[in-house]
């Protein structure tokens, strides 16, 4: 029988001082003893995804229940005062009536909704996004901006309702005056937070910036563009309820479907629970586009402290 060669773990166990493993030591300590090292898994992406996503309802659940309490509590009230005082549905419907009015015809509701939804968007992107490039011009010109800002803000002063119906005229029935309007009553906030955002950058940093001699498109991308992101999403904050308020106005003047020609019909026939339906529907898109903007916001503006929890 050939002699066995003593080991690292044999050596240690003969060691002055060296622990003597008992009966009731776990494997844990005997790997331990005999020099393994126990790998730590990293979690799984899958598993750090679902974190995130409950972190994230979470955090919109402890910001929607308050308005969702005094939403609760004022449609109670507006209840409670129509039952008791017994006014008609012509005059002021109750929420039940409402509600009825909804669920009775829900197609109805929702084809109107999704219709000013795309004359909104459409007139936000048109308005918005013209805007913000006119801005980039301003702001690297101020003879250009001196010259240019007056007509802005005749744009903004103008009542969009004076000048819907010659929109019409010009670009007929279809939907190209209601993305029209709605651009125009979302062209001058993003223009005058972009100019400003443009130009709100740290004196140091484009100092740098030309000290490494980067060229003005190489400065305008890494440096003008992520300080005037803050702004921009503050001018959206403004031009989203904005592009849905000029795209029902413009579909009031002339359209055959929308919530805007929804509320003319309802009002023709003197069937306020559906007109009230009609606003609901557009309360809804208003608030679903908002929290959209914000989700986007705090993911893209993590680094800025307009976006903090204090």
């Amino acid at each position: 029988m050939t002699a066995r060669r003593p080991d690292v773990a044999d050596m240690l166990d003969d060691a002055p001082g060296a622990a003597v493993p008992g009966p009731d030591d776990s494997p844990d300590a005997a790997d331990q003893a005999d020099g393994t090292v126990e790998v730590i898994r990293q979690p799984e992406q899958g598993q750090r995804r679902r974190g995130r996503a409950v972190a994230w309802l979470r955090a919109g659940a402890r910001a929607g229940w308050p308005p969702l309490l005094v939403a609760v509590l004022a449609l109670a009230v507006w209840e409670a005062w129509i039952r008791i005082r017994e006014v008609p549905d012509y005059l002021a419907p109750s929420p039940t009536a409402v509600a009825d009015a909804l669920a009775a015809d829900p197609t109805r509701f929702l084809g109107a909704g999704a219709v000013s939804l795309q004359h909104a968007m459409g007139g936000l992107v048109l308005g918005a996004g013209g805007a913000f490039a006119l801005g980039a011009v301003m702001a690297h010109s101020h003879r250009l901006e001196r010259a240019l800002y007056p007509f802005a803000l005749m744009v903004k002063v103008t009542p969009i309702v004076a000048i819907a119906p010659l929109l019409i005229i010009w670009f007929g029935f279809g939907d190209a005056p209601k993305y029209v309007v709605a651009g125009l009553i979302t062209f001058f906030p993003m223009l005058v937070n972009a100019v400003t955002g443009l130009r709100t950058v740290d004196a140091a940093a484009h100092d740098f910036f030309r000290a490494m001699d980067a060229s003005r498109w190489q400065v305008f991308l890494r440096l003008r563009l992520p300080a005037s992101l803050p702004y921009v999403f503050a001018a959206l904050r403004i031009s989203v309820p904005l592009a849905l308020i000029g795209a029902v106005v413009a579909e009031w003047m002339s359209a055959d479907s929308g919530v805007g020609q929804l509320i003319v019909i309802a009002h023709g026939d003197f069937d306020t629970p559906a007109l009230f339906g009609a606003v609901v529907v557009l309360a809804a898109i208003g608030i679903a586009l908002t929290g959209g903007l914000a989700l986007v916001e705090r993911r893209l503006l993590f680094w800025h402290e307009s976006v903090r929890e204090w």
